[in-house]
C-alpha cells in the first residue's frame, strides 16, 4: 500500500515543479522573472438583441456590450459599436487617444474612414482588422449609413483624451 502513496506524490511534485517551471519566464536578457497570476475567468455569451445597443462614450454611436467585462474581472472589453446615420464630420472628427494596452477593432458591416497618426486616411470595409497601438492618436473621417465593428480593449476601464 505504500507504493501508490508513494507515487501519488510523486505525481504531485512533478506537477509542481511543472507549475513553478511555468510561472518562471526568460526575458530577452536571460533573466528570470515570474508572470503575473492571472484574473479569474468565467464562460459568458452575449446573444444578439436590438435593445441591448445602447448610448455611451459618443453621441454618434450606440454601443452593445458583450459581457467580457465581468467575465474577466476588468481585464478586457469588447462591444458591438453601431454607428448612427448620417455621418456628420462636424461632430465625429475629433483627435483623441485611447490609454488602453491592447485594442483591436474589427469591421463588421459598411465601411469606416479613419486617420492614424503616422499611417494617414485609411478606409476600412467589412472584414478588416486592424491594432492601434496604445495612446495613438486618430480620428474617425467617415462612416457608412450601416458601420458596425467590433472592439476588443485591455483594459475595459480606460480613459479617452480629447485633443481637440
Amino acid at each position: 500500500m505504500a507504493r501508490p502513496k508513494a507515487k501519488i506524490s510523486a505525481r504531485r511534485a512533478t506537477r509542481r515543479r511543472a507549475t513553478k517551471r511555468a510561472a518562471v519566464r526568460k526575458t530577452g536578457n536571460g533573466a528570470r522573472t515570474r508572470s503575473k497570476p492571472r484574473r479569474p475567468q468565467r464562460f459568458v455569451v452575449s446573444h444578439h438583441r436590438e435593445k441591448d445597443f445602447e448610448g455611451g462614450l459618443r453621441s454618434y454611436a450606440k454601443y452593445r456590450d458583450l459581457g467580457i467585462v465581468k467575465a474577466t474581472n476588468g481585464m478586457v472589453r469588447a462591444h458591438v459599436i453601431r454607428f448612427v446615420p448620417p455621418c456628420r464630420p462636424e461632430e465625429v472628427s475629433k483627435r483623441h487617444y485611447h490609454d488602453v494596452d491592447f485594442q483591436m477593432v474589427y469591421v463588421l458591416k459598411g465601411w469606416i474612414k479613419t486617420e492614424l497618426a503616422g499611417q494617414g486616411a485609411i478606409v476600412m470595409r467589412a472584414g478588416i482588422a486592424w491594432i492601434q497601438p496604445p495612446r495613438i492618436e486618430h480620428v474617425v473621417l467617415d462612416y457608412s449609413d450601416d458601420c458596425e465593428v467590433l472592439e476588443v480593449i485591455l483594459p475595459a476601464d480606460f480613459a479617452t483624451v480629447e485633443l481637440e
